[in-house]
């Protein structure tokens, strides 16, 4: 019998998807990984070490002199043309991630390429692989539900972390989540609609990501057997990965995240009876679907990407035997064809909008955080008496700031060194608020530590006369900290941020970078912690008072802490004023009221202020350390950060007092308006 062929794998990007071309390429016998090639070296070495991928090469042409049979393709889209073509030139085969390009000019040179040298041009069209497609192609294909008219598929944006650096490809082109997830929709359509004849499509801002420009996308579909429609969306959570199919005698529903496929068909009985009878049975079926795929999943039968496991596996199986791949590269031209004529249009648009605010900016102050709920008052302040500001945000702030001859707008995110840099050049004075709060715990090191340290290094490059940098009391040790203790500037750092959450970790590792930056490179500094800051249009009852739940506030313990308050209208007097003040050696000043006002002191003004009828449940603190226990060891067994641990509530029911003396002496800063008047005014606007 001959010898069963064997493949010499080379892969090319060590990105997200790699690592399931690994798994899957490990389950085909035969197969013998050479090696990883990325721009980025450290990460293709991560990857191969990881995952036992073979050796790490400069780049394809070096990988290339080791051998390969095959050349799997997975980097981002505008640099699969190319790639693909460099592999057909090295004689091998060609397994590209989709799209297959970004112009049908280069779906083109690859076709003829490959028909060049003999070779197979495979596309990951990884859905028509994918379980709940499949048997939804299978019910069709047996008449289930007649002929399919119209389809509507849906699937929710949600893309990977960015630490650092210049944004990924992701955030700069206006267009790409039309090629990264809207190429899936269209091949999908194809498959049960036929070949796509005209697109219409609309997009538009908004969402939860703030970097991504486009987030909602409305795209019709016209084909010679009926009509489709895709629906991208960048803020619908939880994600959402669905397909519903409409034919002429019943309709199908792929819920690809929700692991189950249901059908809804024409059955032979009155109208009403036949509503229920479908309903029941459509219940019923995804009630026994969603355990038995569940369990399915967790015992390995159905995989993380299975669609791409299971198209690589069908790849190598039809290279084994001769027989053409089904995904050619023909096949995704008209994918790429019709992606391209909704993406491109996407890329335009958003290159006009960045235009608009391409000037070079001239104010002499750089404001971050302006968009913020303390940056818009420090903004206000600043305004005021006369200052011309730019003003650092990730989206235009609209409305009449947008007009404002005062305001140079510069767009983009402080994790990017580049846009920080155009933001500072030619500033004297720096108010840099800026920090995450919100988000994962990559979106809370690029916001608050990887934007300070950008921060930071711009005005060490371009000379800024004075930085004033707002930190916060959260870096300071607090579990240490006793009802009577008297906390001075110099109180230690907190010693295991890590198990007070991100906010903490980052906002301290951000503050060190600032003292630092003063220590070795003499930066005209200084720093402020305020303490809570509260005011009109922020939650006064949040969770420093209590967790809403409903109409219930539920307060840990019994209501007693003092909060460390500040209105933040006295926290802008001192944020704009310290300015004049000799305080840039790096001097750190606590920002906090006199006043001592308790969790339920707050919650009782609120109900006489407002007059809502707010219902408060307290957690007995003989009851929330234990609670706070067995989450915590949850946490650990489950290896995940503990949301509620005995460390967190003993941090957080810390009543000291907070010595504001340096601020008063050196900043000669008195809260003008105080809590007493802060919440009067606060209370008025809930």
């Amino acid at each position: 019998m001959p010898e069963p062929k064997r493949y010499r794998v080379g892969l090319v990007g060590a990105g997200h998807i790699s690592e399931f071309h690994i798994r899957a390429l490990k389950r085909v016998a035969g197969v013998e990984l050479v090696g990883v090639t990325d721009l980025d070296a450290e990460r293709a070495k991560n990857l191969a070490t990881r995952f036992s991928a073979g050796k790490v090469f400069a780049d394809l042409a070096e990988m290339g002199k080791a051998g390969l049979d095959v050349v799997h393709v997975m980097t981002p889209p505008s640099s699969h043309a190319e790639l693909t073509l460099q592999a057909l030139d090295l004689g091998c085969h060609v397994l590209v991630e989709k799209p297959l390009a970004t112009s049908v000019e280069d779906c083109d040179r690859i076709i003829t390429k490959a028909k060049q040298v003999n070779r197979v041009v495979g596309v990951d069209h990884a859905m028509l692989y994918d379980p709940f497609i499949k048997r939804a192609l299978d019910l069709v294909q047996r008449g289930t539900i007649g002929d399919v008219v119209s389809a509507d598929y849906f699937r929710s944006l949600a893309y990977p972390g960015w630490r650092e650096g210049p944004p990924p490809v992701h955030y700069r082109q206006g267009g790409y989540p039309f090629r990264d997830l809207g190429v899936h929709a269209l091949y999908v359509l194809e498959a049960f609609l036929g070949a796509p004849k005209e697109v219409t499509a609309h997009y538009q801002q908004g969402g939860s990501d703030p970097n991504l420009h486009f987030s909602e996308w409305r795209v019709l579909v016209q084909t010679a057997k009926g009509t489709g429609q895709i629906h991208l969306s960048g803020s619908v959570r939880p994600l959402v990965n669905c397909l519903v199919l409409h034919g002429t005698r019943g309709s199908i529903r792929a819920d690809l995240f929700g692991l189950s496929v249901t059908c809804r068909k024409m059955r032979p009985m009155p109208e009403f009876v036949r509503r229920a009878v479908n309903s029941g049975l459509e219940a019923t079926s995804q009630l026994f679907q969603v355990p038995w795929n569940a369990a399915k999943t967790v015992l390995g039968f159905i995989r993380r990407y299975h669609g791409v496991q299971e198209l690589i596996r069908a790849f190598y199986a039809d290279l084994k035997a001769d027989q053409p791949f089904p995904v050619t590269a023909e096949a995704a031209r008209r994918s790429v064809f019709w992606t391209e004529e909704v993406a491109r249009p996407a890329d335009a648009a958003k290159d006009a909008f960045l235009a608009r605010y391409a000037a070079k900016p001239t104010a002499p102050v750089l404001l971050t955080g302006g968009a913020g709920f303390i940056g818009k008052v420090v903004l206000k302040r600043l305004l005021d008496r006369g200052e011309r500001v730019r003003l650092l945000v990730r989206r235009p702030p609209g409305g009449e700031l947008e007009k404002d001859p005062r305001i140079d707008l510069v767009l983009g995110d402080m994790g990017d060194p580049a846009v920080v840099d155009r933001a500072t050049d030619g500033v004297r004075q720096v108010y840099h608020l800026g920090a995450a709060v919100r988000g994962s715990a990559d979106d809370f090191y690029r916001g608050t530590v990887a934007g300070t340290r950008n921060v930071v290094s711009a005005c060490t490059k371009f000379g800024v006369e004075k930085l004033v940098y707002v930190s916060s009391l959260s870096v300071l040790s607090a579990a240490t900290m006793k009802p009577d203790s008297v906390v001075k500037e110099d109180w230690p750092y907190e010693p295991t941020p890590g198990r007070r959450g991100q906010y903490t970790i980052t906002k301290l590792e951000a503050e060190r970078v600032v003292r630092k930056a003063v220590d070795q490179e003499k930066l005209p500094a200084v720093i402020l912690r305020p303490g809570l800051v509260f005011g009109p249009g922020n939650n006064l009852l949040g969770p420093s008072v209590g967790i809403r739940m409903g109409g219930r506030l539920i307060v840990l313990g019994d209501g007693r802490v003092v909060l460390p308050l500040v209105y933040v209208e006295d926290l802008a007097d001192a944020i704009a004023g310290c300015i004049e003040k000799p305080v840039f050696d790096g001097s750190i000043f606590h920002l906090v009221d006199d006043a001592r006002v308790t969790q339920n002191e707050v919650i009782r003004q609120y109900r006489e202020t407002t007059g809502k009828k707010i219902g408060v449940w307290y957690f007995p603190l003989m009851l929330l350390y234990p609670a706070a226990f067995g989450v915590q060891t949850l946490a650990s067994v489950l290896g995940r950060g503990a949301p509620l641990s005995i460390y967190r509530v003993r941090s957080a029911r810390a009543c000291p007092i907070f010595d504001c003396h340096a601020a008063r002496e050196r900043l000669g800063w008195v809260p003008a308006r105080g809590v007493e008047r802060g919440l009067r005014e606060t209370l008025a606007t809930m």
